[in-house]
């Protein structure tokens, strides 16, 4: 799609989704989900920027401020009142995520002493980490587009809040793990187990946030995040990122061009980091049958996962450009040229991805309809990915 015709899409979807979530007029009460919402902040940043219109700006800071009264708070009918943070109604405003976001589950929490049902741990509220990193990148992207570094501070209040819960040390070692999902208020773990990419996304991060902060001169030493970049590190040494998940995918490649962008800002030392998460992305992508899902039914897909190795795919575009723009910088490590020109054949997967969703009769499926608003709003940022994808 050229570029105008996907800009005037993009915002069609994203009036939409404004509308039918309760963010503008019309929508009835807000209907809040971390992970979509923080794509949406990203998506109305990218709206404003290619267009100048300070509508969407606007529409990404209500967005944020509703999250921020939703999901930073306990849920109707839960016994818990205010914000999860425990902090008093004026607090809790001026520090909205210090004490983490809920996911925007259908279900309650389970309990600390109830049995884990598997199952309905996918439809149980809690905290993800990865979904808390997803907020933290949006927020620190919204601080750029305004000026306004408040948005950094409540995402590295955030960073430090989410650290402290979902990072452990294993008993009787120094062996650092995390937690795949925590409580509403972050006291115990729903899911114990790691996340493959939590440990690699949280490092990135907040070397992000870290970056941004060092330019805050009201930042106050207790927000420095040197500390938990250093234990995230080192969880991630030796790591294996290797997946074959799309989403997962997708994300891999992002995360390489969050990482080149970093290192060329100077904020990383070395290429090594991009190096590994480009040769980590390629086996998934390059196995036998790789697009084999192009040609099942659209009732039988999940579009938001597809749609996620989509925009990374666009992330990989804006490497190779970022790449050949400061070739000295990347000059030494000829590794990176090689797995970029193996990567490169892959880019019209994403054109394939992008084309399927836009029809409106693949539209049409229960499956498409039961995650209506993820779908459509990552099919806006593949649409117009610079919003999300651009540091």
């Amino acid at each position: 799609m050229e570029h105008e015709q996907g800009i005037a899409a993009s915002a069609v979807i994203m009036e939409r989704f404004a509308e039918l979530t309760g963010l503008t007029p019309g929508g009835g009460l807000p209907k809040r989900y971390l992970w979509t919402d923080a794509y949406g902040v990203c998506n109305f940043i990218g709206l404003y920027r290619e267009t100048g219109d300070a509508r969407y700006k606007d529409l990404a800071l209500q967005l944020v401020e509703q999250v921020h009264h939703v999901l930073g708070r306990h849920r109707k009918g839960d016994s818990r009142t205010g914000w999860i943070s425990g902090l008093s109604e004026d607090d809790g405003g001026e520090h909205p995520a210090i004490g983490g976001l809920r996911i925007g589950k259908k279900m309650d929490e389970r309990g600390p002493c109830d049995p884990i049902d598997e199952q309905k741990e996918w439809d149980r509220d809690g905290q993800y980490f990865h979904y808390l990193t997803k907020w933290m990148h949006a927020l620190n992207l919204v601080a750029g587009a305004t000026g306004d570094l408040k948005y950094n501070r409540w995402a590295m209040e955030l960073g430090k809040a989410a650290h402290r819960a979902f990072v452990y040390t294993v008993p009787g070692t120094d062996v650092k793990r995390m937690y795949w999902k925590m409580s509403v208020d972050l006291s115990y773990p729903l899911v114990p187990s790691m996340g493959h990419h939590d440990p690699l996304d949280g490092l990135i991060t907040f070397v992000q946030l870290q970056s941004t902060g060092l330019r805050d001169p009201d930042r106050p030493e207790s927000l420095d995040l040197g500390l938990e970049i250093d234990e995230l590190a080192g969880i991630c040494e030796n790591g294996d990122w290797q997946t074959d998940d799309l989403l997962g995918l997708g994300g891999l490649l992002t995360d390489a061009f969050r990482v080149a962008q970093l290192f060329v800002k100077g904020n990383i030392e070395g290429s090594d980091s991009l190096r590994v998460i480009l040769d980590a992305s390629l086996p998934g992508l390059r196995y036998p049958d790789r697009e084999n899902f192009l040609y099942v039914p659209a009732r039988f897909r999940l579009a938001f996962r597809e749609l996620g190795l989509s925009i990374g795919l666009h992330a990989l575009e804006r490497l190779e450009s970022l790449i050949e723009h400061n070739r000295d910088a990347f000059a030494e490590d000829r590794d990176i040229s090689i797995l970029m020109k193996t990567l490169w054949k892959y880019l019209p997967l994403g054109e394939k991805i992008e084309a399927f969703w836009l029809d409106p009769e693949n539209q049409k499926t229960q499956a498409w309809k039961e995650h209506r608003d993820i779908n459509t709003v990552m099919l806006a940022t593949s649409l117009v990915p610079d919003g999300f994808l651009t540091l």
